[in-house]
């Protein structure tokens, strides 16, 4: 019996109409559209605005496109891994949420936190339970509402995040395509350099919490830089030798879309061309959870099958990972 992969069948992806430029970011923070441009890439980022939604709204367009895409319904989907950063809750699991929303009554599911690394740890999780024989339909859905944890007065995180989701189907393909192979790493005294510092058990919500702006991301973007310009490349390239694989090999690079010289550094480990490496943060800024599937969405028409794929992340934690995935439409 040939061996089983985890193939992605379907892909779709939601960003809210709200768009958030860095001309109007001028009148709220001081900053100006060419220093975000020239040391992000990013020109502008989509919010999700309205009373009383969350992520899950986030996920429910782009999962019921997928749905319609893939001409199945919601009941035939097996397992929900929902990987983000802005759950609904803390608790019940946001996968549980949206298996709710969409109707996926057969369907069990949990949350996967491993900042902007979690779609890429949750697609190699996902392959796990196809590899297995377990599941046949296993939902990895990556989304973020990050304007939730968002201080719009710190120009050092403000500039940089927006809100959206993606998501995939894997299914069982025994033809030799699919996810081929990942490498996952973390590092949790990067904590210090990327975190939320209150709103967890170590430091539960207070008055003085509040007042002290700790619900929202805090970062040091210089150190963040020098850990993730290396990792993400590194990892990208180990996942590449592993497998024997040249940039040659390489149709796209689907690299997070954190920061634009990020991306470069990655494509210049890889060696890996500029016309092969997917670009969108320009328009969508770093959607942490949502950047890949995002990615993987919108070129989706660019695809062939039996292309090679490289995709890598690096998130705060630290956390970083690369997967080898051969597309299977």
């Amino acid at each position: 019996m040939n061996k089983i992969h985890a193939a992605i069948t379907a892909v779709n992806g939601y960003v809210p109409e709200y768009v958030l430029t860095n001309h109007e970011l001028e009148t709220i923070v001081d900053t100006n559209d060419e220093w975000i441009t020239s040391r992000t890439g990013i020109k502008e980022r989509r919010i999700l605005k309205g009373e009383g939604l969350a992520t899950s709204d986030l996920a429910v367009p782009a999962v019921e496109g997928l749905l319609k895409k893939r001409g199945i319904t919601a009941d035939e989907i097996e397992l929900i891994i929902f990987c983000t950063t802005t759950p609904d809750m803390p608790f019940p699991a946001t996968a549980n949420v949206l298996a709710d929303k969409i109707g996926a009554k057969n369907a069990w599911g949990y949350d996967l936190q491993a900042a902007c690394s979690g779609f890429i740890f949750g697609l190699a999780t996902g392959a796990q339970f196809i590899e297995s024989g377990k599941h046949t339909k296993v939902l990895v859905v990556g989304g973020d509402k990050m304007s939730s944890i968002i201080n719009y007065k710190d120009r050092a995180t403000c500039i940089i995040f927006g809100d959206g989701c993606g998501a995939v189907l894997l299914e069982p393909n025994t033809e030799g395509y699919g996810v081929m192979d990942s490498v996952l790493k973390s590092d949790g005294s990067g904590r210090a350099f990327l975190h939320q510092k209150a709103g967890g058990s170590l430091k539960p919500a207070t008055h003085e919490t509040i007042e002290a702006n700790e619900h929202f991301a805090y970062q040091e973007g210089q150190a963040v830089f020098k850990f993730a310009v290396t990792n993400m490349a590194d990892v990208a390239a180990e996942v590449m030798e592993r497998n024997n694989l040249n940039s040659e090999d390489i149709a796209w690079l689907v690299p997070h879309q954190a920061n634009k010289r990020i991306i470069d550094a990655t494509a210049n480990r890889t060696g890996v061309s500029a016309d092969k490496v997917i670009i969108n943060i320009e328009r969508y800024g770093n959607t942490t959870n949502g950047t890949i599937p995002l990615c993987l969405w919108e070129w989706e028409n660019k695809f062939k099958k039996g292309d090679n794929l490289i995709l890598a992340a690096f998130g705060g934690g630290f956390t970083w990972g690369s997967i080898y995935l051969k597309w299977a439409y």
